[in-house]
């Protein structure tokens, strides 16, 4: 994963904290109703999952290292999504409140975060070390940030958080597939070990963007065997953890 200290993670995750917390405080009855950057979600989904997500994260802070990890979530995925669709019907000020309430109390456990606790084990992805479960939430808050497309976009996100993407996500390359990424002006970077080669090109955050599935602002050109193609096929969602 990402080359960030303790210290540097923890900063950008409560800063990410930070800008949630401002972003919200413009959400409305129809800005609540209106369609996110995610197809199928409005911001209120959005809110509802950043909600479940972010007491679930603090529950596997608070207990890490526990002998019996607790499940990330009860009922696991299908129950989550459950939640998510009743949550987000609650009226957008409610519905605010209780995420802000939420962010606090997880804001709270990333605090109580010692640096010896750093690799105790978590119920997040059966097993994932506390290191592990920061990132996750690092991604979470900024990618969802972002989908909430209330005046922050993937442009704001900073050359570190595309970084560290490219390297946790470079389990959704298949198999048989190489993607090198060309960002404008930087080094390239080799996604997978497969025979068949794909170039991609554009700015680091419109990279970043494609590989987490999030629509890019600007072009993003693919070349295979020095000639255009179209964009190449992603696997499912899925995050190198990094015991991996």
């Amino acid at each position: 994963m990402s080359e960030l200290t303790q210290q540097d993670l923890t900063t950008r995750i409560l800063s990410a904290l930070s800008t949630l917390r401002e972003t919200m405080a413009t959400v409305d009855d129809a800005a609540a109703a209106e369609p996110s950057a995610l197809p199928g979600w409005s911001r209120a989904h959005v809110l509802a999952h950043l909600d479940g997500f972010s007491r679930a994260a603090a529950r596997q802070l608070d207990t890490a290292g526990a002998q019996e990890p607790f499940p990330m979530y009860d009922g696991g995925m299908e129950a989550r999504d459950d939640s998510i669709e009743i949550t987000a019907l609650m009226r957008p000020e409610a519905l605010v409140a209780r995420v802000t309430e939420s962010l606090d109390a997880l804001e709270s456990s990333i605090r109580g975060i010692s640096p010896a606790e750093w690799a105790l084990a978590t119920g997040f992805r059966e097993g994932g070390s506390v290191e592990d479960l920061f990132h996750a939430i690092w991604r979470e808050l900024v990618i969802h940030t972002s989908d909430l497309a209330l005046g922050n976009s993937v442009a704001d996100w900073e050359p570190e958080f595309c970084a560290h993407l490219f390297d946790a996500l470079e389990a959704r390359v298949p198999e048989s597939r190489r993607y090198i990424l060309q960002p404008h002006g930087a080094q390239r970077i080799t996604l997978g070990q497969g025979d068949a080669t794909t170039v991609l090109s554009g700015t680091a955050f419109d990279l970043a963007a494609w590989l987490a599935g999030r629509q890019p602002l600007g072009p993003v050109q693919a070349t295979a065997a020095a000639d255009g193609t179209d964009l190449p096929e992603l696997g499912p969602w899925a995050v190198k953890l990094k015991a991996d």
